[in-house]
């Protein structure tokens, strides 16, 4: 028996992308829906068009660049949203409008300030607008869990007299709970004209934790479409992780008998590589991709896992990408090795990307006995950057003690030459980031700072991540190495990078659209 197929929906770039600290530039989107793609998703929703021209920009580029997965654009259903999700669409190989409206009585009072009556009508003409413009029309109901369950019959009945083609039922609060969001489900199915000849499609938000539980409660109750996020980020508590969710209806395909397209294998890398666009890192013990997910301390633990790998694992780490074992390499290992295992990481480069991690690497190795997994992921984020380095640190001096102010000189390289200025401060990042500040001509304010030691022991490699904000937009930069401020100074260029990178981007569309 062919198991029934689930559609993955993933938001990751459009609801994903508003969670606090991950906002992404145009190339970051770029190189996340390259990801998706190659993992196999069959929907990719790109951005909302009308929210902004960066959005509108990231949809139009996705559009161009990945063919095989659908590419959809948010819209309100209001015509100029609709129009304008259109107009960023229409070089897609296979387009979709998503427009939504508020159906609950809450939202309909307090944010719309619209009848019932009013919203169906907004609803069958921005359906029908989308409809006459692309064949595939999703329409959602938003905060659907909190509408009345008769209108919300109303709501999809008129939805598809319009033209839709997927109906979403959104968890927009993660108010639900599993067996009730499976009767809502079932109520509909039963009561709208017409839905047995459309997709219903579940979108839900893990406030109570539950995303997950309810969305496979909605797949049993007859929904083929699930919308989710990669590592589950998104608004607030964010959104059904995509990992979890696909790795559910793998392994328990005995209570949950479906398939998706999504290969599996390809999973820890889509992972790693929004973390390392975000530096959003995920959590040790998170599902699936944590790195506690496939680890095990206790003596017990490992007895079993001698004895037989099926007493504590309910699937291989291979089956996601995760690599269990670690190879050490060191100073003597050459470019093949290291091209090898950036690969069995997930990180294949090209030539002159694996020239610059050769040398990031051999410097490390310099003051590293070993060099582990943890590290070349720390080399990928730190050094292989997609973002103009405008500035690069050339060298770095700071002095402390307990009685004197910190000092630093700092010397950094542009294509006009190299420029060193110092600066004093409360401490040696402090101190750094001052003179930083010198050499650029930017006032950055620190509005967040955090580190994390990526491998243990005393020579342990050090993670810096930052969020700056220049005239108040943030930025956020990372930066890895043995020496602590060393890697603080890299994060600030990296934010600093970003911003001026940022500042010429609209110039840069511009041309990229002329060509």
């Amino acid at each position: 028996m062919v198991n029934e197929r689930i559609t993955i929906f993933d938001t990751t770039l459009r609801d994903g992308e508003q969670s606090p600290g991950c906002s992404m530039n145009l190339d970051e989107k770029l190189q996340m829906a390259r990801q998706l793609e190659a993992l196999g998703v069959d929907v990719i929703e790109a951005g909302f068009p009308v929210a902004s021209d960066d959005d509108f920009a990231a949809v139009q580029a996705i559009s161009r660049t990945c063919r095989k997965p659908v590419i959809a654009a948010l819209c309100r259903a209001i015509p100029r949203d609709i129009e304008r999700a259109w107009e960023a669409l229409q070089e897609a190989a296979h387009p979709r409008i998503h427009t939504f409206l508020a159906t609950s009585d809450i939202h309909l009072a307090y944010k719309l300030q619209k009848t019932r009556a009013e919203a169906l009508a907004m609803i069958r003409d921005g359906v029908r607008l989308a409809k006459s413009l692309c064949q595939d029309v999703e329409f959602s109901a938003e905060d659907a869990t909190r509408s009345d369950w008769d209108y919300l019959v109303e709501v999809f009945a008129v939805a598809i007299d319009a033209g839709a083609t997927v109906l979403n039922v959104p968890d927009t609060v993660g108010y639900a709970v599993p067996d009730e969001y499976a009767k809502l489900i079932t109520h509909l199915r039963e009561r709208v004209p017409g839905i047995a000849g459309v997709i219903i499609s579940v979108h839900c938000h893990n406030d109570l934790g539950l995303a997950v539980a309810n969305s496979l409660a909605a797949v049993s109750a007859g929904a083929r479409q699930v919308e989710c996020t990669v590592n589950g980020i998104g608004e607030r508590a964010g959104n059904a992780a995509l990992e979890e969710v696909v790795m559910a209806l793998s392994v328990r395909r005995d209570a949950l008998p479906f398939a998706t397209g999504v290969q599996q294998d390809a999973i820890y890398r889509a992972s790693q590589t929004l973390a390392n666009i975000t530096g959003i890192e995920v959590q040790p013990n998170k599902a699936i991709v944590g790195r506690n997910a496939f680890a095990h301390e206790s003596g017990i633990h490992q007895h079993g896992m001698l004895s037989h790998r099926s007493t504590y694992e309910i699937m291989t780490p291979e089956s996601v990408g995760v690599r269990r074992t670690s190879l050490v390499l060191g100073k003597h290992s050459g470019r093949h090795a290291l091209a090898k295992r950036f690969e069995e990481l997930g990180y294949p480069l090209d030539r002159a990307e694996l020239e610059k991690a050769y040398k990031l690497f051999t410097k490390l190795s310099d003051q590293k006995k070993e060099i582990f997994d943890e590290d070349l992921l720390a080399i990928v984020r730190d050094g292989l950057t997609h973002v103009p380095e405008t500035y690069k640190l050339r060298a770095l001096q700071a002095t402390a003690g307990t009685s004197m102010f910190a000092t630093a000189l700092v010397t950094l390289g542009t294509e006009e030459g190299e420029r060193t200025e110092t600066a004093m401060g409360d401490g040696p990042v402090n101190a750094v980031f001052g003179a930083v500040d010198k050499l650029t001509g930017l006032k950055g304010r620190l509005v967040d700072y955090r580190v994390h030691a990526v491998t243990g022991g005393a020579d342990a490699v050090g993670e810096v991540f930052v969020q700056v904000a220049f005239d108040d937009v943030v930025h956020s930069g990372k930066g890895a190495s043995t020496d602590i401020v060393e890697a603080s100074v890299r994060a600030y260029l990296n934010a600093t990078n970003k911003v001026l990178f940022a500042r010429r981007a609209p110039a840069r569309v511009a041309a990229e659209t002329r060509s």
